[in-house]
């Protein structure tokens, strides 16, 4: 599911009412089962889902219809109370000692009861042997409400979330519950299912539109202003080959607006100014620059305030990715010096989250430039620069942010960004000893 790019058409069904009109057509069917102590077969719960083939994990996007039927196949009548349906929405979060798990969402539906007719309208006190079938439908909400600092509001859905080793993980469930009388244990068929909530960048600007519609160069900052952020010009000082020292100035810009979809390529411009042509050409070389994207995870009470990562217990930070430069079209002039670039994210990034408890945020960084024979002064151990950015799980409408490096840069990385830059910064390590299976 993460590597959908656009959201496949809806065919509403003949006659269908309003509420029926995203009911799922096209995807895969999935059926599960329980089975009594003799190998019979006797309860199953088929759903339809967005999901590639049966086998995968079924998977849906915001504003879907969940539908699909419920069976029971009993070889004696059945005195049960009850047959629900409950889809449900779990944040377990691993803390140092056990597991703290928060239901947010919790939609149930009753298919039978000694009250409720049966699909050929009769009413029965039990169900006697023989198959009987539930067709049902239940729609996902977008929102859900939940106690953030003691007080009610209301937040987007967020998206299953799922990474080995993980300190906490999103998950969401569909359940059929056999209720039974007094002095008897419920039956109950459980499936994990995928929710991708539907979050896109705003559209560029009109040339940067242009560009990707027409398949030509981008226009850099210089002639579309409307269409880059610049961040502030900063400074880079030491001493070049120990013998003098050296001052150059250098903007990094990044497209507007500053929210980037999975699978997309984000462009980005170096700019570097200065009075020694010969420092120019050293820090101005692709292979000097280390701009890198960069992901934190946030746990806990205070995962939804801009300060998470002072409680580093809580705070997880992972290497994404790393840009790739090259020399950009304008040529060289005295003084100045131009880099063309962009930062790939994988169709496997999960996408940006704040949520009470939980929060997945993104920043593009700048760090020292690394140069043969140049050494900053004072010495720098963080970044340069930083810019928050957004990540989403679609493409802007009509818009599909492509690649431009140049063939001999594209496949250009760093495989193993987490070991040569750092994977746990904060030097938590509580957690990544942890096996498991991850959600792409």
């Amino acid at each position: 599911m993460e590597g959908d790019h656009e959201l496949p058409g809806y065919t509403p069904r003949v006659g269908s009412s309003q509420t029926s009109q995203n009911v799922l057509t096209t995807g895969s069917e999935h059926t599960i089962s329980l089975e009594d102590n003799k190998g019979h077969k006797w309860l199953f719960l088929s759903v339809r889902s967005r999901a590639p083939t049966p086998d995968s994990l079924p998977a849906f996007y915001a504003g879907d219809v969940i539908s699909g039927n419920v069976t029971l196949d009993i070889l004696k009548s059945e005195s049960s109370k009850a047959i629900m349906l409950k889809a449900s929405h779990h944040l377990y979060v691993q803390f140092l000692v056990g597991q703290e798990e928060q239901q947010f969402l919790v939609i149930e539906k009753e298919l039978w009861s000694p009250t409720t007719a049966l699909p050929d309208g009769s009413k029965v006190s039990k169900l006697e042997k023989c198959r009987h079938t539930w067709p049902f439908e239940m729609t996902l909400p977008k929102e859900t409400e939940v106690l953030d600092r003691k007080e009610k509001k209301i937040f987007h859905l967020p998206p299953s979330f799922t990474e080995r080793a993980s300190p906490a993980y999103i998950n969401y469930k569909l359940t059929v519950v056999l209720k039974r009388g007094a002095l008897r244990v419920n039956q109950t068929l459980t499936t994990d299912f995928a929710y991708v909530p539907i979050t896109r960048p705003d559209l560029p600007s009109p040339m940067l539109q242009k560009a990707y519609k027409e398949n030509i160069p981008l226009i850099g900052p210089e002639g579309d202003p409307e269409g880059w952020h610049i961040l502030p010009t900063t400074s880079i000082t030491g001493t070049l080959f120990g013998t003098k020292s050296v001052n150059v100035d250098f903007t990094l810009a990044l497209t507007k607006p500053l929210s980037y979809a999975r699978g997309s390529a984000m462009p980005l411009r170096l700019t570097f100014t200065g009075a020694d042509e010969q420092a120019l050409d050293l820090l101005s070389s692709p292979s000097a620059t280390s701009v890198i994207l960069k992901r934190s995870l946030a746990t806990g009470s205070d995962a939804m305030s801009e300060d998470a990562g002072k409680h580093t217990d809580n705070f997880f930070v992972k290497i994404m990715a790393r840009a790739v430069f090259w020399p950009a079209r304008e040529s060289s002039t005295t003084g100045k010096r131009v880099l063309e670039g962009e930062l790939k994210l994988k169709n496997t990034f999960k996408q940006s989250i704040v949520f009470p408890r939980f929060a997945v945020r993104y920043h593009l960084e700048v760090h020292p430039f690394e140069v043969a024979g140049f050494m900053h002064a004072p010495p720098v151990s963080g970044p340069l620069l930083a810019q928050p950015v957004t990540v989403t799980s679609f493409h802007a409408a009509g818009v599909v942010m492509r690649s431009f490096a140049p063939p001999e840069y594209a496949h250009e990385e760093n495989e193993n960004f987490n070991n040569s830059v750092g994977l746990l910064e904060n030097g938590n390590q509580r957690f990544y000893h942890h096996g498991g299976l991850g959600l792409a």
